[in-house]
């Protein structure tokens, strides 16, 4: 089967060339967003909290977004982009630019030195292409079909991982997590009683990045965005990695479930993921969110 992002580059018809530029764009749009977090890092004024609780923004995350989006205008002005702090930019065709300027605001507002900027194409909800820059790590990934999957001048490729047990994972818990029980807290202790451990990092992109990289061996994770995604799932194609919905279907980026692993993890995260049932609330000092077990959203309507 052709990876997601081999039938993006089918279906859009891109030649050699405009995909080459296309790739320099986003390469130069990710270090743009990253020299601006290198310039606000540790030197934060102001954080504020948007939408759901410990959903945060800084104003890096906004001048990592304005230098990132003003690449972009330059090299493609007809282009559509999604941005995490600007929203939804119009443009004409098919090819859509998703731009999350800092994944991991809150390790960022925190001093915690794990984040990046994340700039992916996507053409029809599929993930073309993408480049990653983590500022701290001075580490910048990039990847497109049939070009592989790079940092900093080295190709990338997943690691041999060939059995659960013998795995090192890495997964990651959505804001929304305080108001439901479907928040991820079951699978993390279930793969981590049957595997050498599960990272928490705090940072999707640069998690995926690092499935590509070898450092990990699998990952999954619920409540994601497009911007969260793009770059990060070609990378790991690119890496001969796979990647999948948790039902092993093809990835919906509006679906925000993934899964991203070797070849030889796929079907055991696959089968851990579908035993796995929400823990109480009150296994986990929330029992008010035990009225929501019946619910088929898992919501609390009252909790904060």
């Amino acid at each position: 089967m052709s990876s997601l992002c081999q039938r993006a580059l089918e279906g859009s018809r891109l030649d050699a060339t405009e995909l080459e530029r296309l790739l320099q764009v986003a390469r130069d749009a990710a270090e743009a967003g990253g020299r601006e977090l290198r310039r606000h890092f540790g030197r934060l004024e102001q954080v504020k909290e948007k939408g759901t609780a410990g959903n945060l923004v800084t104003e890096a995350d906004l001048a990592a977004e304005a230098a990132v989006l003003a690449v972009l205008a330059a090299g493609t002005p007809t282009v559509a982009v999604l941005a995490e702090e600007s929203g939804q930019l119009a443009g004409q065709g098919d090819l859509l630019w998703c731009v999350d300027p800092l994944d991991g605001t809150t390790n960022y507002a925190h001093g915690y030195p794990f984040f990046g900027t994340s700039v992916g194409l996507s053409w029809r909800g599929l993930p073309l292409l993408g480049a990653l820059e983590v500022p701290v790590l001075e580490e910048h990934y990039w990847a497109a079909p049939g070009r592989g999957a790079w940092c900093n001048g080295r190709r990338l490729s997943v690691s041999d991982c060939g059995a659960l047990a013998d795995s090192l994972l890495v997964t990651g818990f959505s804001y929304d997590r305080v108001r439901r029980l479907d928040n991820n807290y079951a699978e993390f202790a279930w793969f981590t009683h049957r595997s050498h451990g599960v990272r928490r990092a705090g940072a999707a992109a640069v998690d995926l990045a690092f499935v590509a990289a070898g450092r990990v061996d699998g990952y999954w994770e619920r409540g994601l965005s497009p911007w969260d995604l793009v770059a990060g799932v070609v990378l790991v194609e690119e890496a001969g990695g796979q990647v999948c919905a948790y039902d092993g279907g093809p990835l919906d980026l509006a679906d925000g479930r993934v899964i991203a692993c070797t070849p030889a993890l796929r079907q055991p995260l696959i089968e851990g993921l579908a035993l796995c049932r929400p823990l109480s609330g009150a296994s986990f000092g929330a029992p008010e969110l035990d009225a929501t077990a019946g619910d088929p959203t898992g919501v609390a309507a009252d909790a904060p």
